[in-house]
């Protein structure tokens, strides 16, 4: 992922050096069980653990002669921790030490991205209740349909990111498994005690069978949630840039005080902040397909899944970090139009209350399709006329004689549709 889109912290976790430093945890670790086992001789491990540093730029120049990345480190650490060093790696395969170091990376990034969600929520839950009982119009189809809450809004973005944030945890203990367990992963090379070892030292759980490599259902499944989480942020991001939309303008991202919008119009403010994380979550959900796809190799392994899993292994979790962030943020900062918001509910006339008025007419013995044609009759009227609903129905003796007039006036208010806000709010913010 491009700097730009990068925090230092999640970018730390897919440095070369950072991978190549758990590789050497998992061979230390190997060879401490080895140690205790009587396979290897005492003290290797804590010479490699002593005299061994990472020198990526000497692992890179042996890799170009060898072909080989495990090789290579293991030829850098050999050169430094001395002739002890070639105990190393006994009876283990490239994917014993990749595909530890892989899911130790996802858990890394994971429990970052865990974080991530949790400041989401505090924001969320602190702008719901700031809202709870802001009216504003809610939209099916992009038409206005009945009155809700801007606190609602919230409260059902922060329930989804509750889900996600329980689907995140699913997918980290999925991910915190170890194989170290020989080619093919029949341990015919290998004490698997060995394995046992390094998944207690590691904070991991024995893989329970591997094929040379982890299964790929389970990264199928982890980067599968960063996709769902994605998609969680642009139902966010897109909220927003239709409510900043000059038509609606109920909300608006933060503008500095120095901050130009467009380059030509010196009056636009634009939801930029909103539209790049519309794109950022393309990104991260395009690498969900190439994770599927990974599920199936051939026989015990290839290696077709390696040159995907050195793209979206870094890239998907850098971008899913700095969107959350930049999400709370946006959050955080947005300013809120409450007034706007009453002139939009008002701007269709009364047209949001059609449904009472014909549950209303229906309570009075009027059959349901009757008493929907006669309120659509109306409705549509209001829209020719550009007249109030109310004082159409009023007008109207076949529905007076039915509703009174202060039943009327009573429907065209938003008491029925705020009366559960509570119950709801209780419901998510338990």
């Amino acid at each position: 992922m491009i700097s730009r889109y990068s925090r230092k912290e999640l970018v730390s976790i897919w440095s070369e050096e950072n991978k190549y430093q758990i590789w050497l945890d998992v061979e230390i670790a190997a060879a401490e069980a080895m140690e205790k086992y009587k396979i290897i001789p005492k003290g290797v491990a804590s010479i490699v653990k002593r005299k061994s540093k990472i020198k990526v730029k000497r692992i890179h120049d042996i890799e170009a002669k060898v072909k080989h990345d495990v090789i290579a480190f293991l030829t850098s650490i050999t050169e430094q921790a001395g002739i002890k060093a070639r105990y190393l790696h006994q009876g283990m395969t490239s994917s014993d030490v990749l595909d530890t170091t892989l899911n130790i990376q996802l858990i890394q990034s994971g429990n970052i991205l865990l974080k991530d969600i949790d400041k989401i929520l505090s924001v969320l839950k602190k702008q719901a209740k700031k809202y709870k009982m802001t009216p504003c119009i809610g939209r099916s189809h992009g038409i206005h349909a009945e009155p809700i809450t801007f606190g609602l809004k919230l409260a059902s973005f922060y329930e989804e990111f509750k889900r996600n944030k329980s689907r995140l945890r699913d997918a980290i203990e999925n991910i915190s498994t170890c194989a170290i367990s020989g080619a093919v992963g029949t341990f015919a090379n290998i004490d698997p005690r060995i394995e046992t070892y390094v998944a207690k030292k590691l904070k991991l759980k024995p893989e329970p069978i591997s094929t040379q490599i982890i299964p790929r259902d389970r990264h199928a499944h982890y980067f599968s949630v960063l996709g769902i989480i994605a998609g969680s942020i642009e139902r966010v991001s897109t909220e927003i840039r239709h409510l900043q939309r000059s038509e609606v303008y109920e909300l608006q991202e933060f503008f500095s005080k120095d901050q130009k919008g467009s380059s030509a119009m010196p009056h636009k403010k634009n939801p930029i902040l909103s539209e790049n994380l519309t794109g950022l979550a393309r990104m991260v959900r395009s690498y969900v397909i190439p994770a599927l796809e990974n599920i199936s190799l051939w026989h015990e392994r290839d290696i077709s899944h390696s040159s995907v899993e050195r793209n979206i292994g870094p890239d998907a979790n850098i971008a899913l970090d700095f969107a959350l962030v930049r999400l709370s943020g946006i959050l955080e900062k947005m300013i809120v139009y409450p007034k706007t918001m009453i002139k939009n509910l008002n701007l269709t006339r009364g047209l949001v209350f059609s449904q009472e008025v014909m549950l209303e007419l229906t309570k009075s013995g009027i059959a349901r399709e009757k008493a929907y044609r006669l309120v659509q009759s109306h409705a549509k009227a209001s829209f020719v006329k550009n007249t109030n609903l109310l004082t159409l129905l009023k007008s109207d003796k076949s529905i007076t004689s039915k509703i009174s007039e202060k039943r009327l006036d009573k429907i065209f208010t938003y008491d029925k549709h705020l009366k559960n806000v509570n119950y709801i709010f209780k419901r998510v913010f338990k």
